[in-house]
């Protein structure tokens, strides 16, 4: 993928922030520096399964997988004008469920360093990590000092993973929740 195709997932737009984040991805590899991610050119083809409702469809923009089954994630434009570094990211379940989990890119960003995929459910989203289990990605070191070079930002463990996601679901979802059910219901 070309820096060009990525920038399609953002109506042709780009930060610099967004850049970086591409480049390093491209450099350390796809699912190489923090399980289950990889940035993406989309389509929309696949949030296309939870609403063809134009309007829906132009407010989100997915541009990677979040976990090795098929969960996305997007940033959610929520008509406030903000800049693309300033949208909140939403994450969708390959097996349902929608959640707010950052309040920007940069949030995520360092969830990352978490190393684990995220869990998605109908009912609530969280990173778990089973240290008996856990085998470190292989890029993990580069991409958080990488991280802590461009944005000055450290790595997470599992309290705050779960602080940063409350708090942006404290910011967001109740506006983000409304929003998504003109589009989609459960029932």
């Amino acid at each position: 993928m070309k820096l060009n195709d990525f920038k399609k997932n953002f109506n042709n737009q780009i930060t610099n922030e967004l850049t970086l984040f591409f480049e390093i991805n491209d450099e350390l590899g796809f699912e190489n520096y923090s399980q289950g991610f990889g940035l993406y050119r989309d389509d929309k083809t696949g949030i296309a399964t939870w609403s063809k409702d134009k309007d829906f469809l132009d407010k989100l923009m997915p541009f990677a997988q979040a976990n090795g089954t098929g969960s996305m994630y997007a940033l959610w434009d929520d008509n406030k004008n903000k800049s693309l570094n300033e949208l909140p990211v939403v994450v969708f379940g390959d097996e349902g469920g929608c959640h707010i989990v950052a309040k920007n890119i940069t949030e995520l960003m360092q969830l990352l360093t978490f190393d684990s995929e995220i869990s998605v459910d109908h009912e609530e989203v969280y990173f778990y990590k089973d240290e008996d289990d856990y085998e470190e990605s292989e890029n993990l070191s580069e991409y958080k000092n990488w991280l802590k070079e461009n944005f000055n930002l450290d790595s997470v463990e599992e309290e705050k993973a779960t602080a940063i996601i409350e708090a942006a679901q404290e910011e967001y979802k109740e506006d983000f929740d409304q929003w998504f059910s003109q589009y989609y219901s459960e029932d």
